[in-house]
């Protein structure tokens, strides 16, 4: 009966040390709740990003060393960390759309852009590649260190905006200006 009574304590005793471990070990792989980029280049700030997006279950790739793509909901958005000695850090959101040919470097393309810039706030507009695409730029500012959940809800007020944006257009417009993939499929899929 004492051998019963030692081996059910010791058993009692090792389960809860091995609980302690994998609650340890859960905490460390967590998904974080902040990101602290506090003294990060721009280089180290997005790896950061970028391991604070996978460690949430956002589908993300590295473009470059300064860029995150990451998906969020139907749309892909590309994150730039820019950060400042100064003290105010941001992330730029990207969103690229591609412009019929037709539309390059068309007077209406440029008077659409520029009636954009003019009438929203919540991003700018911008025309790159002769014409061909429609860069729409965003920044969440921060100091030095950003929640994830914030991040995630600019990026759904940029969402919306785009949104409302193509409600505005004439009916066919879906047709001209077409949101750009920037993450490609693996290859080996």
């Amino acid at each position: 009966m004492k051998k019963l009574i030692i081996a059910a304590c010791v058993l009692g005793l090792s389960a809860c040390a091995a609980t302690d471990n994998s609650s340890e070990i859960s905490e460390t792989n967590a998904a974080p709740k902040m990101i602290n980029m506090a003294g990060m280049t721009d280089q180290q700030a997005t790896d950061e990003l970028y391991n604070a997006l996978l460690k949430s279950s956002y589908l993300a790739t590295k473009l470059s060393p300064n860029s995150v793509a990451v998906q969020f909901g139907d749309n892909q958005f590309v994150l730039q960390p820019s950060m400042s000695e100064q003290g105010v850090d941001r992330i730029l959101t990207n969103r690229l759309f591609a412009v019929h040919p037709q539309l390059h470097g068309s007077k209406e393309l440029l008077v659409l852009i520029g009636s954009l810039n003019q009438k929203l706030n919540f991003a700018k507009f911008v025309i790159r590649e002769n014409g061909g695409v429609i860069q729409v730029q965003g920044a969440a500012t921060f100091v030095d260190s950003i929640e994830l959940e914030e991040l995630r809800r600019f990026m759904l007020w940029t969402d919306e905006g785009l949104k409302q944006v193509g409600k505005s257009f004439p009916k066919g417009s879906e047709e001209l200006i077409k949101p750009i993939p920037v993450i490609k499929p693996d290859a080996g899929a």
